[in-house]
């Protein structure tokens, strides 16, 4: 059985000038505009892993990692 990939998608807001070409490009807008045009996750479960906006951000301020769950074997 084959198991969804699960990414986490962060910002280092220090370097994020809220261009909004990363919520703009977001083929399934789980980066959203939150507060003055920064932007937010609400629901990390909705990212593909696409990578569209990290690739995009002009200032490097977007970081996805693949979230790797621990596997339980039952003996």
């Amino acid at each position: 059985m084959a198991t969804k990939k699960r990414y986490h998608v962060s910002f280092n807001y220090s370097y994020c000038k809220r261009c909004g070409i990363c919520y703009w490009l977001c083929p399934t807008k789980t980066i959203t505009k939150g507060e003055l045009g920064k932007p937010q996750v609400i629901d990390h479960d909705t990212c593909i892993g696409c990578l569209m906006c990290e690739n995009s951000c002009p200032d490097f301020a977007i970081d996805i990692q693949e979230v790797s769950e621990a596997v339980t074997e039952n003996a």
